[in-house]
């Protein structure tokens, strides 16, 4: 179920008709921090906040993703070389 509800092209979704808004509370120095920080990189606060926040759900997806193909091959930890690989395919 986790897959399926995160597992998206994300950069789509946010892109130029955003239409609902999202409030974040920081103190001063955060926000200095993170103004500074997104300036830096030629971004608003919002895009770099949205970014950074979609960046983190990725890594997890991908973490997960690694893992259960990490479990898989330690089920059946068969490997082929290129060399079997361009037979495998017909290119050799």
């Amino acid at each position: 179920m986790y897959a399926r509800v995160l597992h998206c092209d994300y950069s789509k979704h946010w892109r130029p008709s955003m239409s609902t808004t999202f409030t974040m509370r920081l103190d001063k120095n955060q926000k200095a921090l993170i103004s500074e920080y997104a300036a830096i990189h030629g971004k608003s606060m919002a895009e770099f906040m949205l970014d950074a926040a979609l960046d983190v759900i990725e890594d997890a997806i991908d973490l997960r993703d690694w893992k259960a193909a990490k479990a898989e091959f330690d089920q059946n930890p068969k490997t082929y070389n290129s060399d079997e690989i361009m037979r495998e395919f017909g290119l050799r």
